[in-house]
């Protein structure tokens, strides 16, 4: 089956995610961490990317961003990849290639899962089994979210905004909703979605993607395609 062209809209959030080859480590230490966090920071101001959340994991990472053209997040991808490839290889003393091939990402309806997508990427090392609690790893944006830490690295969506009035409102609001966790079929959605290159949103939201963009946004009916009318 061929690979479905990724797709990227201006405006829009996308969930990413980037392995390492073979699954193997593409942090080893605190100094990659902070080098890689570095990257994205400034090639998200260089291409125009909105960095909403993070977590980065040893064989890993998921981002959840807003490019401001359709361009900016396949930009800020590729410079900051390539650029933490060179970084990586110089550093521990190796050769070739870091990653397992390109990343996956998929575009987010926002009123129906840009939260459930934060919480999630939280909840990534308690589901590795890495942390008990999402406060506990060290290396997300949890912290920021939660009022434990600033991180200038990133730029809340309206939708946190809309949790409370106050920071401290905020704050405990997104800290209980991480708490609860997600459904299975949530999970489940956003993983595949990601994974697979389809939207992850309600029927009308991939309807209305796929309408204006003419690219496939859902998983494929099984069996052979209709054939056209005979005229």
């Amino acid at each position: 089956m061929a690979r479905l062209p990724r797709l990227t809209l201006a405006g829009q959030p996308h969930h990413v995610i980037q392995r390492g080859n073979n699954r193997q480590a593409i942090f080893v230490d605190r100094a990659d961490r902070q080098m890689f966090l570095q990257l994205l920071g400034e090639n998200a101001q260089r291409f125009g990317v909105a960095l909403h959340a993070y977590v980065l994991m040893d064989n890993h990472f998921h981002l959840l961003a807003t490019p401001s053209t359709a361009d900016g997040l396949p930009q800020w991808m590729q410079a900051v990849g390539r650029r933490y490839v060179r970084y990586f290889n110089d550093r521990h003393g190796r050769s070739g290639t870091l990653w397992e091939g390109r990343y996956k990402s998929t575009v987010i309806q926002s009123d129906r899962y840009l939260l459930a997508c934060m919480a999630y990427i939280d909840l990534n090392p308690v589901r590795a089994g890495v942390a008990a609690e999402a406060r506990e790893h060290p290396w997300s944006s949890h912290a920021h979210y939660a009022g434990l830490a600033q991180d200038r690295l990133l730029t809340p969506h309206p939708l946190y905004w809309s949790l409370g009035n106050t920071p401290f409102a905020r704050e405990a609001a997104y800290a209980e909703m991480v708490r609860a966790g997600l459904s299975i079929s949530a999970q489940a959605l956003l993983t595949d979605a990601t994974l697979h290159g389809w939207a992850a949103g309600d029927t009308e939201f991939v309807d209305s993607l796929q309408k204006t963009t003419g690219r496939r946004t859902t998983k494929a009916r099984p069996g052979r395609p209709a054939r056209p009318p005979e005229h």
